[in-house]
């Protein structure tokens, strides 16, 4: 089911030119009002469920309905994201209540290498060889066609 906000929560990430939601969204379909300052799925038919708004919130403004068969009967998933792990809160329609806490970093924040720690691969664009080959494949040379 497609994302939708809830306005009573969100705050537009407090006036910032672009709220979370919108830096996130792989299919750009999150967007602010600037008379309201709330965000808002501007096409809910287009939305991919991928969830990602919906941990980026801060405000925990952004909520997906879920299918019949995953989220039955008033039955709810609420992820809560902090910096190096996200803590899923399932609340089973009979009332109970689970937490799962996954990490969602491997190395400390803003300390990623680009290149993976991969020299640089081949500088011709059109090669056929991809970024880190051959040394990924563990062989001397990727074999290509030659003409």
């Amino acid at each position: 089911m497609p994302s939708f906000v809830i306005l009573e929560k969100c705050d537009g990430c407090k006036g910032q030119d672009k709220t979370a939601c919108q830096y996130i969204c792989p299919n750009d379909l999150m967007v602010l009002d600037k008379e309201t300052m709330k965000a808002y799925n501007r096409d809910p038919q287009m939305c991919w469920e991928c969830y990602n708004c919906v941990k980026i919130c801060p405000q925990q403004a952004v909520d997906v309905r879920g299918y019949a068969d995953f989220v039955p009967l008033g039955a709810s998933v609420v992820p809560l994201r902090s910096s190096d792990s996200i803590m899923w809160t399932v609340k089973f329609r009979n009332g109970t209540i689970k937490r799962f806490k996954f990490p969602i970093r491997t190395t400390p924040e803003g300390s990623a290498e680009p290149s993976g720690g991969w020299p640089d691969g081949p500088d011709d664009i059109n090669g056929q060889a991809l970024f880190t080959e051959p040394e990924s494949l563990g062989i001397p040379e990727v074999p290509t066609l030659k003409k």
